[in-house]
């Protein structure tokens, strides 16, 4: 389902189409009754037909209200047009962290402090029960203003205290569920756990912070083969080209420092249960960073 220009969704008058995905459209809307833009993702009324991916645009919205962090896009609506479900969240300007890297390292203070802003969003949504589980640089994205937003938590799972119950879901181009045995997450960035298709929990996303703190300081992505077998195989059995052989111009301290978050914080995340909180405060300790991000 297409919309055009002038199309009301309820209180939303749709302005323009800006994007779209395997989770569907996203358009530019006025809000008539607050008088504000705002983005609306609409799942088309063909694919809502599909009761899995219903479900996994039901579960973003769900997971996505859960959370009110400024590192977090905000969620604001839910509902449906002819069929269709769509939810409505705030408008963003700037771009992803996808297109900010390129395939040229970041400034080091800017990395740190874009990981920072990512580690303080993920340990927000892990003290809720909420893993995003496709953490990767284009569902980051960078506003005008520098802040980082954590986008589209599609096919997070969603677990309360002590549940261990696993939700289903499939990211783009890859089918896969969350039973036991099963593929989840996106090929370059997965866990160890999701190559082998063993259940998750938050330490999935600190393994792919890592992979993303290495690519910001790096240029480069820290797993990457001919294939996607052959990048599995590298999660599973190697570790990242040390920083001193991708960026000459990183300073001894930044790379030490980033390696040994990497080792303790990603490659080996999967150690016996700790808090998300206290992994995040030990990374920025690692980094000798401050563990609250200035108020701008």
């Amino acid at each position: 389902m297409t919309l055009g220009a002038g199309t009301k969704l309820g209180r939303y008058e749709i302005r323009s189409q800006i994007g779209e995905g395997g989770m569907g459209e996203v358009y530019r809307a006025r809000d008539e009754k607050l008088n504000r833009d705002v983005a609306i993702k609409v799942l088309p009324a063909t694919f809502s037909q599909d009761a899995e991916r219903l479900r996994r645009f039901e579960q973003e919205a769900q997971a996505t209200s859960a959370l009110n962090h400024p590192n977090i896009l905000a969620v604001y609506d839910v509902g449906t047009h002819e069929g269709a479900p769509y939810v409505v969240s705030e408008l963003l300007e700037g771009e992803t962290l996808r297109q900010r890297i390129g395939s040229t390292a970041l400034a080091q203070r800017r990395a740190i402090d874009y990981a920072l802003q990512i580690a303080h969003g993920l340990a927000a949504a892990h003290e809720r029960g909420i893993v995003h589980r496709d953490l990767k640089p284009d569902n980051l994205f960078i506003t005008k203003d520098g802040r980082v937003k954590i986008l589209d938590f599609g096919i997070a799972k969603l677990t309360g205290a002590g549940d261990t119950e696993l939700s289903q879901t499939s990211i783009p181009t890859r089918r896969v569920d969350t039973d036991p045995g099963k593929v989840m997450g996106t090929v370059g960035y997965m866990s160890p756990e999701q190559v082998k298709g063993r259940a998750v929990d938050h330490r999935s996303d600190i393994f792919s912070f890592g992979a993303i703190l290495y690519e910001m300081l790096s240029g480069r992505r820290a797993f990457h083969g001919e294939s996607a077998a052959d990048t599995m195989s590298a999660i599973l059995k190697e570790d990242p080209p040390d920083l001193s052989d991708t960026n000459q111009r990183i300073s001894p301290r930044s790379k030490s420092s980033s390696i040994i978050v990497w080792k303790k914080i990603g490659k080996h995340a999967f150690i016996p249960r700790a808090t998300s909180r206290s992994r995040w405060k030990q990374s920025q300790a690692l980094l000798g960073l401050p563990t609250k991000r200035s108020q701008q």
